[in-house]
């Protein structure tokens, strides 16, 4: 079992930054992958970003390219979202996931059921 705890959500103007912290738990968490999806009210959960279990390899939402950035530090077991030049848009819970699985297995990473872990979520909220 792995268990994963969200951190740094909070209230944000747009144009502003935060900085999202994920904790990991459990069994050897840096053999996992692990990713970041955000869910709006009455919308799916959607891809925001990946990281690779060494975290050479990263992956991003079209939506955030260029102005969100996910970063992991082992030692620490915790990944880490910088968020840059928010929107109203990116308003939404957030949650943190791991897996196993490589990254173009089925299903591929950026779907929901990639992941076999996932934390509880951390309110994002962007005012404009």
């Amino acid at each position: 079992q792995v268990q994963l705890v969200e951190s740094g959500g909070g209230l944000v103007q747009a144009g502003g930054s935060l900085r999202l912290s994920c904790a990991a738990s459990g069994r050897t968490t840096s053999t996992y992958a692990m990713a970041w999806f955000r869910q709006a009210p009455g919308k799916e959960r959607e891809f925001v970003a990946r990281i690779s279990r060494e975290g050479t390899v990263t992956y991003y939402g079209d939506s955030v390219k260029g102005r969100f950035t996910i970063s992991r530090d082992t030692a620490k077991n915790t990944v880490y979202l910088q968020m840059n030049s928010l929107k109203p848009e990116d308003t939404a819970v957030y949650y943190c996931a791991a897996t196993t699985r490589a990254a173009y297995s089925t299903p591929n990473y950026s779907r929901t059921d990639h992941y076999f872990y996932w934390g509880q979520g951390t309110q994002v909220t962007v005012s404009s």
